[in-house]
C-alpha cells in the first residue's frame, strides 16, 4: 500500500478506524472485530486508530489483543489513541487537565499492551485550559518516551496554530469526506500552512457513501440516529446523491466506498483516510482504494456531486451552545460538539 508521513511516522495511506468495533454502529462480536483487524494487516494497513473513550477503554484492549495475536505484522503496526474524553455510565465529559494526561497515557499503554503510544491525540480541547498547556503536557510524554508523536483532533484553525507554536503536531484529525467538506474552508488550509498532515475520520460519511442501504439506516446506529444527514428531511436527497456515487463507481468498476476514499486521497499527499468497518471484506475493499488513480475529469465530476449532499453533521439538540466566535475560529466546527459526545 502507498505510504504517507505523519511527522516522523511512516504509515499506510489508509488506516483503520476502530471505534465501530466496540460502539456506535450496532452490535458486533469480538471474533468479527479481531478478524477485521487481521484483514487490515494483510491488506497493508499499518495505522490503527482507537481512543480511551471508546467503550470506556474496551476498544483499546480489543485493538491490543488483535494486534498482539497477529505476530510480526501486528507488532510492526502503529497505534493512534486519544486522551481526555471520559466516558462513564454517568455520562461523557472532557477532562484534559494537564496533570492528568500522563495517567491517561499510562492506562492506554496498559490496555493496548504496548510499550509506547505511536500517535497520541488530544481528543478534544478542554475549554477550561489553554490549548498550549494541553499539548505541552503531551509533549512532555514524548520527552519521557511514553509517546512517539502528538496529534490534535477536531480543533479550530486558531487552536491548531496555538498547538503548533508549542510543540510539533504530527497530525490533525477531523471529519472529511465527499459528504462533509467544511474543513476545507479553514482547518485544512491552516494545517497546510503549518505543515501538519490531515487524518480524515468518517471518510465514508458514517456509511452514507456506500452502496449498502443498511449503512444508511439510522435505526441501526446510535451515531446515525442523531446525525441530521440521516433524518427524514435530509435522508432523501443524501440517499439520491449516494446512489449517484454508486453509479459512477460502477462506471469505473469500483465500489462506492473505494471511489469515495480514492477521491479523498487525491486531495493531497498530506491526507490519510481512516475508514472503519467490522467486516473483513469491506476492510479489504477500503484498503484497495489506496491504489486507485482518478483522472482530473473524474475528480471534477465527484466535486460536483459532493455539492448535492446536504445538512450539518450534528443536530443542535445534541450539542451545547458553541463558544463565542473569535477571529480565526472555524465557523463549521462551532456547530460541532467540542466538549461532549462527538466520537
Amino acid at each position: 500500500m502507498k505510504q504517507r508521513h505523519l511527522g516522523s511516522l511512516t504509515i499506510s495511506s489508509i488506516g483503520l478506524g476502530c471505534m465501530g468495533l466496540a460502539q456506535g454502529y450496532g452490535p458486533t462480536s469480538r471474533d468479527e472485530a479481531v478478524t477485521a483487524i487481521h484483514a487490515a494487516l494483510e491488506a497493508g494497513v499499518t495505522l490503527f486508530d482507537t481512543a480511551m473513550s471508546y467503550r470506556e477503554g474496551a476498544n483499546e484492549e480489543l485493538v491490543g489483543t488483535a494486534l498482539g495475536s497477529a505476530g510480526l505484522a501486528g507488532a510492526k503496526a502503529l497505534v493512534a489513541t486519544k486522551a481526555d474524553i471520559v466516558r462513564t455510565p454517568e455520562g461523557v465529559r472532557v477532562d484534559a487537565r494537564p496533570d492528568r494526561l500522563r495517567g491517561d497515557a499510562l492506562a492506554s499503554v496498559r490496555r493496548l499492551d504496548r510499550e509506547v503510544i505511536d500517535l497520541y491525540y488530544l481528543h478534544r480541547v478542554d475549554p477550561r485550559f489553554p490549548v498550549e498547556e494541553q499539548v505541552g503536557a503531551l509533549a512532555d510524554l514524548v520527552d519521557e518516551g511514553l509517546v512517539r508523536a502528538v496529534g490534535v483532533s477536531e480543533v479550530t484553525a486558531t487552536q491548531l496554530e496555538a498547538a503548533t507554536s508549542t510543540t510539533t503536531i504530527s497530525a490533525v484529525q477531523l471529519e472529511w469526506s465527499l459528504a462533509w467538506r467544511a474543513a476545507e474552508r479553514d482547518v485544512v488550509p491552516a494545517a497546510r500552512r503549518l505543515g501538519v498532515p490531515v487524518v480524515a475520520y468518517s471518510p465514508l460519511g458514517r456509511g452514507l457513501l456506500t452502496a449498502d442501504p443498511v449503512s444508511r439506516d439510522p435505526s441501526v446506529s446510535a451515531f446515525r440516529g442523531s446525525d441530521p444527514r440521516f433524518d427524514s428531511t435530509h435522508r432523501g436527497p443524501n440517499t439520491a446523491a449516494a446512489e449517484r456515487l454508486t453509479e459512477l463507481a460502477g462506471r469505473w468498476h469500483l465500489s462506492a466506498a473505494a471511489l469515495a476514499l480514492a477521491w479523498l486521497l487525491h486531495q493531497g499527499e498530506d491526507v490519510v483516510a481512516l475508514p472503519g468497518s467490522r467486516r473483513a471484506d469491506r476492510v479489504r475493499d477500503n484498503a484497495a482504494a489506496a491504489d486507485v488513480a482518478l483522472a482530473p475529469a473524474a475528480i471534477a465530476e465527484l466535486d460536483e456531486l459532493s455539492a448535492k449532499f446536504v445538512s450539518d453533521r450534528y443536530s443542535p439538540s445534541r450539542c451545547p451552545p458553541p463558544p463565542a466566535r473569535r477571529p480565526g475560529d472555524d465557523l463549521a466546527l462551532r456547530a460541532a460538539c467540542h466538549t461532549t459526545i462527538a466520537p
